[in-house]
Parts: structure tokens; sequence; C-alpha cells
């Protein structure tokens, strides 16, 4: 029996370094803060190791815990929470490295994005960021949100209307999303 948990924990650990990053930055995006990212992906995958062993054997395990997140996300907002997605400074913004193709990431003005992200309603800025900075597909999202693919590319439309509205974002948005 020590064997099949330790098999499972070194399994688990694979797991997490693995989609360390990724998972980061999908809280931070929907955070907007280092801390509470950290914290939101940390609630996630206590969550996720005690279930491991569901988790672990589901077809696409990272999309199992991405909807733990996303849960666990609007959980907390649904209790009023604020959240700023981008400080005042910029001194608490995470950098990462680009992923080839990531468009959005290698923008210019990633503070400017950040920050016009804050502006949109929970919902649409869960729809633009899993559609268009994690590059799901719309079945992926809806999954991820709990909800159907209609609320997603209604979501996903409205958040970035309101994007290509806001002055100077309108090349980001236009060069980093789908027509």
């Amino acid at each position: 029996m020590g064997d099949r948990k330790q098999a499972r924990d070194e399994e688990f650990q694979s797991f997490v370094i693995g989609r360390w990053p990724r998972l980061m930055r999908t809280a931070f995006l929907l955070t907007g803060e280092q801390h509470a990212a950290e914290d939101l992906v940390q609630s996630t995958l206590e969550q996720a190791y005690v279930a491991w062993r569901r988790v672990g054997s589901a077809d696409d395990p990272e999309a199992y815990v991405r909807r733990v997140m996303i849960n666990a996300h609007a959980r907390k907002h649904r209790r009023r929470l604020r959240e700023f997605l981008a400080p005042k400074d910029d001194s608490g913004l995470v950098r990462e490295i680009a992923d080839t193709g990531d468009r959005i990431a290698q923008a210019e003005d990633r503070n400017a994005l950040l920050k016009a992200l804050a502006q949109l309603p929970p919902r649409q800025r869960e729809a633009v960021v899993l559609r268009y900075w994690e590059d799901l597909t719309e079945t992926q999202t809806a999954e991820a949100m709990g909800c159907s693919v209609g609320s997603v590319k209604s979501n996903a439309a409205k958040g970035i209307a309101k994007l290509r509205a806001i002055p100077g974002l309108a090349d980001i948005v236009t060069q980093g999303g789908r027509k």
C-alpha cells in the first residue's frame, strides 16, 4: 500500500511541477495579484491532491484542475471581495517569458492590457483569459467555467468588444484575438 501512495504522490508532484507556471499565469490573470494567485493555485492543488485518484485518472487532469480553480475563484468573487487586476505600480506584476506565438504576452504595453482586463466583469474576464490567453477551445472554456458554449461566446465577444473600445488597446486585441 505504501508503494501505491508513493507512486500517486510522485505522479501528483510531477503534475504540479509541469503545470505550475501555466496555473500561476491563469490564476494571476483572474485575480490580478501575485499573492492572491499563489493562494488560489495552492488551494486548488490542495483540493486536487485530496482527490488525486479521481483527478489523475481523468481524461484531462489539467482541465479538471483548471475547473476547480475557476470554481474557487468564482466562489470567492461571489462573496463580493474586490479584486484589482493590476496594481497602481507594476512592482507586483508577474514577469513571465512569453510562449511562442502568445501575442498578448508579447504586447508592448502589457500593463495597459492588465488594467483593461481589470475593468471587465468577472465572467467576461474569465472567458477572455481562458479563450485568448490560455488558448482553450470554446468547449474547453465552457467546461472550465461551468457554462454553455453560447455563454462563453457571448462573454468573450462582449469582453473583447470592451477591450477594443479602450483607446490604444484596439491593436493589441486585434493582433491577439480571434475574428
